[in-house]
C-alpha cells in the first residue's frame, strides 16, 4: 500500500515514473547489446521524444510496457555497463499528456513501445524508421531521417521526415505526408490527403475527400478519390482511377491518364493524355503528345490543343456540343478526320479548319493540333 501511494504522488507531481524491471546485456566480437525493459502506468494521450528508431503498438494492456534496444562496442560486458550506465528511459504524467523519453546518440538505441488505447499520440525522433499502429485519434509523426510507417490511426494524422519512404495504412481522417525524398504509399484516408516528395512515387487507393499530390519525380497513381485531385510531377506518369471531383494534372515528362471526373484541367509538357468518362470541363494542352478524350458531358469553355500530336475526341449518341477544329498544317485535308457528315474538313489559308453541330449542338469544344491530325469519333 505504501508503494501505491508513492507512485500515487509521482504520478500527480510528473515525477518521472519508469518501472524498470529489466536490465540485460550480452556481447559478442566487440559488440555489446543492452536490452532495457519496463512497464509504467500511463494516460490516453502519449507523446514520445528520441533519438533512435521507434515502433508504437496502441490498443494492447493495462499499462505502457517499453524495451529500449542500445547498441555498442565493448571489449566485454563490464566494459558495456560503465559505456550504458547512464542510459534509461523516462516516462512522466501531466495531466492528460504522458511522456516518454528514451536516450539515443552518440549510441545506436531502439524503442519499442505496446500501451493501452490512445485518443491522440506523437512521436518525434531525430533519426531511424518509426512505426505507428492503433491509435483511436489524430498521430504526429516527426522524424529527421529514416521511414514511416503507420496503420489503423482513426484520427487526423501528419507525417514528416526529411527523408524516407512513408507508408499509410488505413487513416480514418484527413493525411498530411511529407518526405525531401521517397515513395509515398496510401491504402485509404476517409478526409483529404496531401502527399509531398522531393522525388518518388505516389500512389493511393481510396480517399474520401480531396487528394493534392505533388512529387519532383515520380509516377503519381490514385484510385479513387470522392473530391478533386491535383496531381503535379517533374517526370512521370499521372493516372488517375476516378475522381467525385476536378482532376487538375501538370506533367513536365509523362502520360496524363483519367478514367473518370467531374472534370479535366491538364498540362503535359511531353507524354500526351488520356482522358476516359469526363462529366464537365476539359481543358487539356500539350506540347507535344497524342491527346484522346471521351465526354460524358458538354461543358462551357473546354478545349483540346497539342503543338506536335494527333487528338481523337469521343463523343456519344446522347451528348450535343459545338465542335470547331484546326489543324496548323494545311498539306491535306485529311488531317481532320470526321465520323459527323455535318463537320467537314476545308482549308482556309494556311490552316484546315472543320465545325459543326453534334447531336443538335450544345456548348462548344475547340480542338487544335499544331503538327498532327484531329479525329471526331462517335462512341
Amino acid at each position: 500500500m505504501k508503494w501505491v501511494a508513492v507512485l500515487a504522488a509521482s504520478l500527480a507531481a510528473g515525477a518521472p515514473m519508469a518501472l524498470r524491471a529489466q536490465d540485460s546485456i550480452t556481447c559478442r566480437h566487440g559488440q555489446c547489446v543492452e536490452t532495457i525493459s519496463g512497464r509504467a502506468p500511463i494516460g490516453h494521450r502519449l507523446r514520445v521524444n528520441a533519438r533512435g528508431p521507434v515502433t508504437l503498438e496502441a490498443g494492447v494492456g493495462r499499462e505502457l510496457q517499453y524495451t529500449l534496444t542500445v547498441n555498442v562496442r565493448a571489449a566485454n560486458e563490464a566494459e558495456a555497463r560503465r559505456l550504458l550506465g547512464g542510459f534509461s528511459v523516462r516516462v512522466v504524467r501531466g495531466g492528460e499528456w504522458s511522456v516518454v523519453t528514451a536516450p539515443g546518440e552518440p549510441l545506436a538505441a531502439k524503442l519499442a513501445l505496446r500501451c493501452p488505447r490512445l485518443v491522440e499520440a506523437s512521436v518525434v525522433t531525430e533519426s531511424g524508421p518509426v512505426q505507428a499502429s492503433g491509435v483511436d485519434g489524430p498521430l504526429t509523426v516527426d522524424s529527421v531521417a529514416g521511414p514511416l510507417w503507420v496503420d489503423r490511426i482513426k484520427g487526423d494524422c501528419q507525417l514528416k521526415t526529411l527523408g524516407g519512404e512513408i507508408r499509410a495504412g488505413d487513416i480514418g481522417g484527413a493525411l498530411t505526408s511529407t518526405t525531401g525524398f521517397g515513395p509515398i504509399t496510401v491504402k485509404s484516408v476517409r478526409g483529404e490527403a496531401l502527399l509531398q516528395t522531393m522525388g518518388g512515387d505516389i500512389i493511393a487507393g481510396d480517399a474520401g475527400g480531396r487528394v493534392n499530390a505533388e512529387t519532383g519525380a515520380g509516377a503519381i497513381r490514385i484510385a479513387r478519390a470522392a473530391a478533386a485531385v491535383d496531381a503535379t510531377t517533374g517526370a512521370g506518369q499521372i493516372w488517375v482511377g476516378s475522381a467525385g471531383g476536378l482532376v487538375t494534372a501538370h506533367d513536365m515528362a509523362g502520360l496524363i491518364n483519367v478514367g473518370s471526373a467531374a472534370g479535366a484541367h491538364c498540362e503535359s509538357a511531353s507524354g500526351g493524355v488520356q482522358l476516359g468518362r469526363i462529366a464537365g470541363s476539359i481543358r487539356v494542352s500539350a506540347a507535344m503528345g497524342n491527346i484522346m478524350a471521351s465526354l460524358l458531358r458538354a461543358a462551357p469553355d473546354s478545349y483540346l490543343t497539342t503543338g506536335n500530336g494527333d487528338i481523337t475526341l469521343l463523343v456519344p449518341s446522347n451528348v450535343g456540343v459545338t465542335i470547331q477544329a484546326e489543324d496548323a498544317l494545311a498539306d491535306s485535308l485529311r488531317r481532320i478526320l470526321s465520323e459527323f457528315p455535318q463537320i467537314q474538313a476545308r482549308r482556309i489559308g494556311p490552316r484546315i479548319v472543320a465545325q459543326g453541330q453534334v447531336n443538335g449542338g450544345g456548348p462548344i469544344v475547340r480542338v487544335s493540333s499544331g503538327g498532327g491530325a484531329i479525329f471526331i469519333k462517335r462512341q
